[in-house]
Formats: C-alpha cells, sequence, structure tokens
C-alpha cells in the first residue's frame, strides 16, 4: 500500500483535523456507491479507507511515523508491544505474530462515513464481496401547529427531507417542542438493511387569545366594574365553543378563575384546564355620575391595597 499522507494528499505535519476533513471529502467522492459505474472506485475507497485507519488514528499515526508498522497497519519487526500471540507451529520453528488492529478508544472510520452517507458504512478492503446491511439515516422535520389543531388531534401534513409529504397523527399529551417518531421514514436503508426514521419538531403557532402553560390554556376575558362588584355570567371562548364563567361577587382584577376540561389533551385521555384571568375594564369616555360616586366612596371607604415599602 501506498503511503498514507499521500493516498490522503496531506503532509505528515498535518493536524487531526486536516487529516479528517481529508478523508471525508475523499470517501464522499470515491464511494462505490456514489460511483457505481467505475470498477475500480471500490479499491481506491478501500485504500482511503485504510490509509485513515492508520494516520486518523492517534496512536498508530505515532507507531507509523516512527516506524514500527507499515502502511498497512503490520509491525516491522519482533517484539513490540503491538503484537498478541506467537504462532509456536510456523515452519522451521519460525515465530508469527499477529498484528491486531483493535482501538480502545473506539476509532472507527465508519463513524464518519455514517455522517457522510447516512448509514451506507465502510467498505473495507478485505470485507468480503458484498456491503453490509445498513440502517438508514433519521432525518429531522419540523411542523408548525394550531392550538385547535393540538386540542382536536388533526393530522397535519408534514414534508420530510427524503421529498416526500406524509400525514401525521398528534398524539394526546404532544406539547411544543417535543418529536414524533415516524419509524421507516428516514433514509432507506442499504443491502437490505431497514430504513431509517423521521423526527418531527411539533412546534405551536403564536395564538392571539391563548397561552399554553403545561397541560393548561391561559387567557385573559373583559369584565365590567359592576360584575367585578356585583358578580355575573359572562360567556367566555374556548377553543372547544362558548362557555358560561361564573364571576363571583367581590372579584379583584387580576383574578384567575378555573374552566375545568377545556385546556389541552394528556396523554391519558384527561384533558387540561382553562385558567381566566379577569380585567376589570372601565367605560369609555368616562362617566359623570360612576365619578361622583367614586369621590363618596373615597371620602368614606377609603382602603389601603398596596404593600409600602420598607423603611431604609
Amino acid at each position: 500500500m501506498r503511503d498514507p499522507y499521500s493516498v490522503l494528499g496531506v503532509g505528515k505535519d498535518a493536524s487531526d483535523a486536516e487529516i479528517k476533513r481529508a478523508f471525508r471529502n475523499l470517501a464522499k467522492k470515491h464511494h462505490p456507491d456514489q460511483n457505481k459505474s467505475d470498477p475500480a472506485a471500490k479499491e481506491r475507497f478501500a485504500e482511503i479507507n485504510s490509509a485513515y485507519e492508520i494516520v486518523g488514528d492517534k496512536d498508530k499515526r505515532k507507531q507509523f511515523d516512527a516506524g514500527q508498522i507499515d502502511a498497512s497497519g503490520k509491525a516491522k519487526f519482533q517484539g513490540f508491544e503491538g503484537f498478541h500471540g506467537f504462532g509456536q507451529n510456523a515452519p522451521g520453528g519460525a515465530r508469527t505474530f499477529r498484528w491486531s488492529s483493535g482501538d480502545p478508544s473506539g476509532f472507527s472510520s465508519d463513524d464518519i462515513l455514517n455522517e457522510i452517507f447516512g448509514g451506507f458504512g465502510a467498505r473495507r478492503a478485505g470485507g468480503g464481496g458484498g456491503a453490509r446491511p445498513q440502517r438508514g439515516a433519521s432525518v429531522e422535520a419540523s411542523a408548525a401547529i394550531t392550538l385547535e389543531q393540538l386540542v382536536r388531534g388533526e393530522k397535519i401534513r408534514v414534508d420530510l427531507p427524503t421529498g416526500r409529504t406524509v400525514e401525521v397523527a398528534i398524539p394526546p399529551g404532544t406539547r411544543p417542542g417535543q418529536a414524533i417518531r415516524l419509524k421507516g421514514q428516514g433514509q432507506p436503508g442499504q443491502a437490505g438493511g431497514p430504513a431509517g426514521d423521521a423526527l418531527v419538531t411539533i412546534a405551536a403557532v403564536p395564538h392571539p387569545l391563548y397561552r399554553i402553560d403545561g397541560d393548561s390554556l391561559r387567557r385573559e376575558i373583559s369584565i365590567t366594574l359592576d360584575e367585578a362588584v356585583l358578580g355575573a355570567k359572562v360567556r367566555v371562548p374556548t377553543l372547544d365553543g362558548p362557555v358560561t364563567l361564573t364571576v363571583p361577587p367581590r372579584s379583584s382584577g387580576g383574578r384567575t378563575l378555573r374552566l375545568k376540561g377545556k385546556g389541552l389533551p394528556r396523554a391519558g385521555g384527561s384533558r387540561g384546564d382553562l385558567l381566566v384571568a379577569l380585567r376589570i375594564v372601565l367605560p369609555e369616555g368616562g362617566d359623570d355620575e360612576l365619578e361622583e360616586l367614586m369621590k363618596r366612596w373615597r371620602a368614606n371607604h377609603r382602603y389601603d391595597v398596596r404593600d409600602e415599602e420598607p423603611s431604609t
């Protein structure tokens, strides 16, 4: 085999990152699956792969630079600690050695090849006639859904990076930011391997009235001053249609009332709640009679609603 530095087109002083980048580019260019009409592609790719297994591994690179192993990874002299086992049955009593290419750090060019080709894998020199079955790479996509779709569990259409468009059912309990796994909707497998999966991340379209709070939804509802003081029954729009909300007498602005079961679906089949905050709205344009009433009230019934600042 040729000098691995020459095979990868890098100098002996190249950094680890430069060697890795060179291997990625060459592997992508010469991979047999990308050059099916070129019968020599398999040999070129095997040489590139073997070269990277030498100089892409820190320990083997040091051994090669020191002259302890050759370009194919075989030891050049006896007694080197990389040998495992002495063959006692060699002709003439000579001892033979077996070089171990295992790397305790877990180095493998397959990791890089799987990144590049999404599961094509490496066809190594001397590895047999055909490629091993490889699982296809997973793909990622995102889908924006409305709160109405989330509550009703409607199916949505999602465009995948594979070029396919699929319908996705939103399972109960799904929340924005979570991903739905679609098995077998990723990149196709190779050599009989299974297809990868598609991961669809859910995002919520902002709603002008509601905001999500865990399993619950929150919104505000406007009430008049007399409704706040005397109590009332008011109509409140929900994602399931309008319902009647009872406002207790003497309700302050900002008070939150609960409509059970009008929130988001849970995985077990139940629903969260709708939390309604009251907002007291005075008449537009002012009201002379109301102002006179408030003046008399202030004179006779003044009360404190604000905490005093701590003294320093």
